[in-house]
Order: C-alpha cells, then sequence, then structure tokens
C-alpha cells in the first residue's frame, strides 16, 4: 500500500469514527445543559464554593463569573508553580522563574497549552496533575459553557438570561469530560502509553552517555489534553513522544479525540435551538474547511521536488516514521484547525506552502470545528457576519435563527474578529521592530518570519502549537505571548456573552418568503466563503512575508 492511499484510508475511518459519534455525543450534551437535576456530586462542589446552580444570570454576570474563575486559576497555577522546589513528588526539579510561570499560568487557564520548557525537565508530578491536568478540564469547560450561553442567546427570547455559569462549569466538566477521558485514558494505556508516577531513571546508553528518563501520570493528561482541545505535553516532544503516542492506532485515536467534541457540538446546538438542520449547516461549513485543508496540507507535503523526497515517499523530515506523512499532515491540520496545539511532527520542518496552511488553519479562527465551545460561538459570530452580508446583497434586514442581527449585533461580532488579528499583526510587528526579540529566531528570512508569526498566531488563537524554531523562552516572548494569549481568550468572550445577552432579549421574527434560509447549502457556500476572504484579506499581507515568500521560492 502506499502512502498517498495510506492516508487517504486513515482520512476516511477517521470521517467514519466522527460520523458514529455525531449524534449520540451531540445528543447527550444538549441533554446535560438542558436538565433541571443535578448530581450528588455536582451539589457537594456547589456547596463548597457557594454557588446557586438554580439562578439565572444575565450576560454581566455570567462574564463576571468566567473572568472571577479564570482569575483565581491563573493565580493558583503561578503560586503552584512558585512552590514547586518544596512541593512533595516534585523529583528535585526547582522553582519556576517568574516570567515562565506566568506565561504556563496564562497558557493552561486559556486552553491555549503553550510550553516554553521542556515537560520532563521542568515540571514535578504535582504540576503536572494539581495544576496543569486540571485546568485542561476545567479550562474546556469554560469554552463550552461560553457556547452554550450565545447558543441559549438564540434559543430564548423576551429574556436577557442566559443560564448559570456555575451550573455550566461543572456539568461539562463532571458528566462531560470526566467520564470521556477517562474511557480514553484507559485506551491509551492498553495500547502502550505510560501511567505511572515515578521519578527520574537510567534507561541505557545513548551517544556515549546515560539516557534518563521520568514517568508521570502521561495517559490521563494525553487523555484530557485532546479530548478537551488543550494541546501541551508531558515530554518535549508532546504526542511524537512514544511514552504519549506509541503507535499509528493511537495518533489516529487522538485525532479524534480532538475533533469530537467540536465537531458534535454542531448537533448540541441543532437540538438547543429546535431545528438540527441549523446544526447540519454549521457542521457542513466546518467540514468542507476541514476536508479541504487535510487535502491541501497532504499534497503540499507529498509533493516530490527531487530524489530524496521520492524515496521517502512525501517530505518526511521533521515526521515520525511510524505515522508517516499523510497520518502527520490530518494530525497538523485538525490540530491548529482546532484549539489544540498538540503535535506529532515538527511543523517548522513542513514545507513551505505546509507550514503557511498550518498558520492559516489558526487564522481562520479556529471554527472548523475549532476549540471545545470555542469553535462553535467562533463560527456562529462569523453566521452573523455572513447573514448581515447577504442582507446587504438583498436589501432587506439581516436574520439569524429568527432574531433581527441589527447595529448592535453587527458591531459586537465585527469587534470580536478583529480582536485576535489586531493582537497577532501588533505582537507580531513589535517583536520584529525592536532589537532583541528576533535573536531568538533559529533561521533568518522568510522563515524566521514565519516562525515569530506563527508563535504569535498561535497565542492569541489560543492554540499553542509552535514552529519549534523560536527560542520563546525569554523574558520578552514568556510576557508578550502571555499577554496575547489572556486578551485572545477573555476580549472575544466579553463580545460573544453581550451578543448572547441582546439576542436573548428580542421577541422572534417570523420566518417569511424573504427570509434566508440558513438551513441551505447556499448558507453553507456563503458562510465558507465570508471566513476565507475575511481571513485572506486580514492576513495576507503577513502570509506573503513569511510562508507563501518561502514556499515560491
Amino acid at each position: 500500500m502506499g502512502p498517498v492511499l495510506a492516508g487517504v484510508l486513515q482520512l476516511l475511518a477517521l470521517i467514519g469514527a466522527l460520523a458514529l459519534a455525531y449524534i449520540p455525543l451531540g445528543n447527550y450534551m444538549a441533554k446535560v445543559f438542558s436538565s433541571d437535576k443535578h448530581l450528588r456530586v455536582e451539589k457537594w462542589i456547589y456547596k463548597g464554593i457557594g454557588a446557586n446552580p438554580d439562578a439565572e444570570m444575565r450576560w454581566p454576570a455570567y462574564l463576571r463569573g468566567v473572568l472571577a474563575f479564570s482569575a483565581v486559576s491563573v493565580l493558583f497555577l503561578y503560586l503552584l508553580q512558585r512552590i514547586q522546589g518544596v512541593l512533595p513528588l516534585s523529583m528535585g526539579f526547582k522553582a519556576i522563574d517568574p516570567a515562565q510561570a506566568f506565561n504556563t499560568a496564562a497558557s493552561f487557564v486559556t486552553n491555549t497549552n503553550w510550553q516554553s520548557y521542556y515537560g520532563e525537565q521542568a515540571m514535578g508530578h504535582v504540576v503536572q496533575t494539581a495544576g496543569l491536568a486540571v485546568q485542561n478540564f476545567v479550562s474546556a469547560a469554560v469554552g463550552i459553557a461560553v457556547a452554550v450561553a450565545l447558543v441559549r442567546g438564540f434559543a430564548r427570547s423576551r429574556t436577557g438570561e442566559l443560564g448559570n455559569f456555575w451550573s455550566d462549569l461543572v456539568r461539562g466538566t463532571i458528566r462531560i469530560l470526566v467520564p470521556g477521558a477517562a474511557v480514553a485514558a484507559v485506551v491509551l494505556v492498553a495500547c502502550g502509553a505510560i501511567q505511572n508516577f515515578s521519578g527520574i531513571h537510567e534507561v541505557g546508553q545513548f551517544m556515549g552517555g546515560s539516557q534518563q528518563w521520568n514517568g508521570g501520570a502521561v495517559a490521563s493528561q494525553e487523555a484530557i489534553k485532546e479530548f478537551g482541545t488543550n494541546g501541551g505535553g508531558y515530554f518535549n516532544a508532546n504526542s511524537a513522544h512514544p511514552f504519549e503516542n506509541p503507535t499509528p492506532f493511537t495518533n489516529l485515536f487522538e485525532i479524534f479525540l480532538l475533533l469530537v467534541i467540536p465537531f458534535s457540538l454542531t448537533r448540541t446546538f441543532g437540538v438547543m435551538v429546535g431545528s438540527v438542520k441549523q446544526g447540519y449547516a454549521i457542521l457542513a461549513t466546518m467540514a468542507s474547511i476541514w476536508v479541504g485543508f487535510v487535502a491541501l496540507m497532504m499534497w503540499t507535503e507529498f509533493a516530490h521536488h527531487g530524489p530524496a523526497l521520492q524515496l521517502a515517499g512525501g517530505a518526511m523530515e521533521g515526521k515520525e516514521v511510524r505515522f508517516g506523512v499523510g497520518s502527520s499532515s490530518i494530525f497538523a491540520v485538525s490540530t491548529t484547525l482546532t484549539s489544540t496545539g498538540a503535535v506529532d511532527s515538527f511543523h517548522s520542518s513542513f514545507t513551505g506552502l505546509g507550514g503557511g496552511i498550518a498558520m492559516l488553519s489558526m487564522m481562520l479562527g479556529e471554527i472548523a470545528p475549532g476549540g471545545t465551545g470555542s469553535g462553535l460561538y467562533g463560527i456562529l459570530i462569523m453566521a452573523v457576519i455572513a447573514v448581515f452580508i447577504a442582507g446587504l446583497m438583498v436589501g432587506r434586514t439581516p436574520e439569524y435563527l429568527g432574531k433581527k442581527i441589527g447595529a448592535r449585533e453587527i458591531k459586537l461580532a465585527a469587534i470580536y474578529i478583529l480582536i485576535t488579528p489586531a493582537l497577532v499583526l501588533v505582537f507580531t510587528a513589535v517583536s520584529m521592530a525592536l532589537p532583541t526579540p528576533p535573536h531568538s529566531m533559529l533561521n533568518s528570512g522568510a522563515h524566521g518570519f514565519s516562525e515569530v508569526l506563527y508563535a504569535f498566531t498561535s497565542a492569541a488563537n489560543n492554540n499553542g502549537s509552535a514552529f519549534a524554531g523560536l527560542n520563546a523562552n525569554t523574558d520578552w516572548y514568556n510576557t508578550m505571548t502571555g499577554f496575547a494569549m489572556l486578551l485572545g481568550r477573555f476580549l472575544p468572550m466579553v463580545f460573544v456573552l453581550a451578543l448572547a445577552g441582546s439576542l436573548a432579549e428580542q421577541k422572534p421574527v417570523p420566518v417569511t418568503a424573504g427570509t434566508l434560509r440558513t438551513e441551505k447549502p447556499l448558507f453553507t457556500g456563503l458562510l465558507v466563503g465570508a471566513i476565507l476572504i475575511i481571513t485572506g484579506l486580514t492576513y495576507f499581507p503577513a502570509l506573503a512575508l513569511g510562508p507563501l515568500a518561502e514556499g515560491l521560492a
């Protein structure tokens, strides 16, 4: 079997698995967030934090809950890293430096999981499990909660109430993420991923010296890092490390994990707004972009320019032989089109155009299918923009799901889509203009610029993957990427929740002959076009200086 055929068959198998999980998981999540009953363990949590799960919140109160919980999480994770040296099971690792501790705390709380450190050489078991792994659960649950609040904004009318943040947070964690990650961890252990609390030990000789590895609760963290679209890794090699991702099957299984919730949330959306066809329209948009980008990535990486690449079956530099070009291409697109950031290959070693595709995937806003929750609310914002464009074409007030898209709604949506590009381009420009930050680039020219552009694209979009040619462990990059992650996560949420509150207050608009049918293929095509055109107009000059210049050279 040739490598191209193997890659295509893996893609088809992945699509089949996602299709099987779509309806049951989507329906289950809709039931979770529509139920008025609380599990016993959830009641204990509410009592412990002093929250009333049945109290409805308007959007300012919901936002305060999101920001307060996230601020406490950043502070807790920062302090945990700063006292690591005195914690049990620290394996002799010292406390993390202030700038790096801030960067890591901001990274994991924002669901970014960008790492400027070597996991196996910096973090002990307590920080990994009680700090990083916990945030893998709750940061994903925060994203789902905000998405559910926006869906309620479309589904409800004549009220500004969006549900209860604490209830949504706890239910997302206890009923969805914990059981799903537990099952996934068992599968990974059965397939060879490690799960222990062993210390550092010598495993053999390497290049004339001893080689040492430490154990860890790797399978459980790997499971939630993919299932919650978190990213990061217990080891520096991330999902290319055999302790995290031992076989071609686990590689495909991990891709499934990072895609299954974002895709299935479109079913949840359709059920909660009372029209599964609307969910299918959003799903079709996401799937079209994802399949198209996977096909483009495979084409660029399988393109043979010279005898070496022909013999290797594609551009194998930076890729694991046990995965090959096809599986690595699927992983790269899936992890950058979601907010996962896990990698099973070095994106810096992809072809120039291949690296550009990974970068463009994040620049879309990671909405195809996007992160847990963030992908759904991101693409719904783009749907609002798309119906506004359609309204301008036909000369009537735009409507979406029975709600008028007026001046207030379009202003909130427009500000949302401008925030992340502004962060990416401004931080990149400043880093290139100052004398010291460019010294962190391993390469010069177009590829060196791509390293910096990729770093801030990854940080502001809460992805977390890296080109790996940039030394990001400096005070400048630790601080600036930290701020980019925080602003890129929480500023958009302000406008998402404000939009949700505005929509929930409206009375429904009756469907007429002139209403745009947003469940039809025509709207799906319009939405895909709006996403690609807006992203292209925003980022094309920067891409032309980096990956396009390198790929066409």
